[in-house]
């Protein structure tokens, strides 16, 4: 499919798999990507820092854990810290919060994509990879109603594929592809709106 749409940032939601989904999915952006990208990862409370270290060192891009009151940039990988709900607040900054999880999350997919989408409307990219559970579903409902677009792991390549399948359920995809096609897509996104794919 051709467009010539921009867009402004990417917001990605991921649970079980989510190792090998982000190591075949990051490391193809380049590193003149000009998008910033938040991520959920489902994490528990006591996770260490081993995910943010093995990605950084796989990417182009930069990846650092979101911080409270941060000022979204491109250029840069942001991953929920495991206990916290990420937010996109409407000055593009970023925010952290322990308010209740969200279907059985903290950080919930549902919470960062649906303030991402009030933000960035239909500017922003939703993609939802492998996952157990439905969380991301509604989140990218509110994407796609808001004009965005919305990315979707093919459930029948992904190794838990009720959240990908969820989200198709919910919100549909605009695009339904492999986990390497993900990639190659988000690698063409440009703000110009200049891309082929």
């Amino acid at each position: 499919m051709t467009t010539d749409k921009s867009y402004e940032a990417v917001v990605m939601g991921v649970s079980a798999g989510g190792l090998h989904a982000l190591e075949t999915v990051l490391p193809q952006l380049p590193a003149d990507f000009s998008l910033p990208v938040m991520i959920v990862q489902h994490r528990t409370r006591t996770s260490d820092d081993f995910l943010l270290r093995f990605l950084d060192e796989l990417c182009l891009l930069r990846i650092v854990e979101a911080e409270d009151k941060v000022g979204v940039q491109k250029g840069y990988i942001y991953l929920a810290p495991p206990g916290y709900h990420l937010q996109v607040e409407m000055d593009r900054s970023l925010s952290l919060s322990v308010d209740p999880p969200v279907n059985w999350s903290r950080p919930s997919v549902d919470v960062l994509f649906e303030t991402a989408a009030d933000v960035y409307r239909d500017k922003l990219v939703g993609v939802v990879l492998t996952g157990a559970n439905r969380d991301g579903s509604a989140g990218l409902a509110r994407i796609k109603q808001l004009g965005g677009l919305g990315v979707i792991q093919d459930p029948e390549t992904a190794e838990a594929p009720q959240m990908p399948q969820g989200a198709i359920d919910v919100a549909g995809g605009d695009r339904i592809l492999s986990l390497v096609r993900i990639g190659q897509f988000l690698a063409t996104l440009k703000n110009e709106g200049r891309r082929r794919f």
